[in-house]
């Protein structure tokens, strides 16, 4: 437990006094009683040496602070829903599960969209409690979904869902629930026979393998999630995937620099054309000409290259101002291009906005990349 609450707290670069401060600003904002700011500096001492139990009360502060689940946090196995006690309980939730019509199913997804403009505006990490009840329900639903024709919209509806939830956990820093979520998405994409929900969980899962130091099989499994698609997926969807090649190319090194760049050209040769973003058929898929030049300028100044900047700044100039945490991640894009042409001043200053951006979304994996970069500074 004491290690847990210190990682989290410094994956976000918080002080134990800044903890402190966040604990009374969400007690203040939710209207809890809480003890003196004295006695919060000897709870979280006692929290992080092992001398004292994370209570429930504080629990359920600490875990949209920190987008940890109670697993997480505390380390205690969850208990789940009780066990069936005999025939009757159990054909009550089968026969609830059959008669989940195609309105209940579009609550779930409703639900999954609005997870996902709030978590654009606002980061994971408050949403953590949320999320984990909207997985449960989903997966309780499908356990207990009999037929084909039951299952399978109920299956969609779990594979976007974990797949957004997997990848609010890879920002807040739970890689371990992320890399499950994502084989949960996966699982489900596969049982509603839907190639492109499946492509979609795989490619974004190989940035968890990226970041913990494996880009090699990171690229080989954004690559096979492309044949996994293939024939089956939109315009879109495809492009989508070319650019996460590029990126992930990108961060295996020069060695994939022509890679990257052929990605690249793929991505925008069959990218549609237009300002609309949304993909119709894959609402996760967010992918127009301007985001395309911001992915484009975060591949190029992963390799240095001096064209970086001006695909960087186009993008920030026609950035949707409610992707926040989109934004933290285009400054430590430009940041990354300014510093690669010894321009360290502006690399400092897109440096600040970020960090500004990403204590706002509570982003744990943009705090990381952007120590990172303060380090060249």
């Amino acid at each position: 437990m004491s290690e847990r609450l210190r990682g989290a707290r410094n994956a976000r670069g918080w002080s134990q006094e800044r903890l402190v401060r966040e604990i009374e600003r969400y007690a203040r904002q939710h209207a809890l009683d809480v003890p003196t700011t004295a006695s919060l500096r000897v709870y979280v001492s006692e929290w992080e040496n092992g001398r004292r139990k994370i209570s429930a009360r504080f629990a359920a502060i600490l875990r949209p602070l920190l987008g940890l689940t109670d697993g997480e946090l505390i380390g205690d196995s969850p208990t789940g829903p009780p066990l069936v006690g005999g025939y009757d309980e159990l054909i009550g939730r089968i026969d609830s599960a059959r008669s989940l019509g195609l309105s209940m199913v579009k609550t779930f997804t409703d639900q999954t969209e609005l997870f996902r403009t709030m978590d654009r505006q606002m980061g994971a990490a408050a949403l953590v409690d949320q999320m984990t009840g909207h997985l449960a329900r989903l997966e309780d639903a499908l356990t207990f979904a009999v037929l084909p024709n039951t299952r399978r919209p109920v299956a969609q509806a779990l594979a976007a869902a974990a797949t957004l939830a997997a990848w609010q956990a890879l920002d807040a820093g739970a890689v371990e629930r992320a890399w499950r979520n994502y084989e949960l998405g996966k699982r489900a994409a596969q049982e509603a026979g839907e190639p492109m929900y499946l492509a979609h969980a795989m490619a974004e899962q190989a940035y968890v393998l990226s970041e913990a130091g494996r880009p090699e099989l990171a690229v080989a499994l954004v690559r096979d999630a492309q044949r996994a698609a293939d024939g089956h997926m939109s315009p879109r969807l495809q492009a989508w995937l070319y650019a996460a090649e590029a990126e992930l190319c990108a961060k295996a090194g020069p060695e994939l620099a022509d890679d990257c760049r052929r990605a690249l050209d793929m991505s925008a040769s069959v990218l549609p054309p237009g300002d609309e973003a949304r993909d119709p058929d894959m609402l996760s898929i967010f992918l127009n000409g301007s985001h395309l030049a911001r992915w484009r300028g975060n591949a190029l100044a992963m390799l240095g290259d001096d064209d970086a900047v001006g695909s960087l700044y186009q993008a920030l100039d026609s950035l949707d101002s409610t992707f926040v945490r989109a934004e933290s991640g285009l400054r430590c894009d430009l940041a990354q291009a300014h510093l690669a042409r010894g321009e360290y001043d502006q690399a400092q200053e897109h440096l600040r906005t970020a960090r500004l951006l990403a204590s706002r979304t509570g982003s744990a994996r943009h705090r990381r990349r952007i120590d990172q970069l303060t380090q060249r500074l």
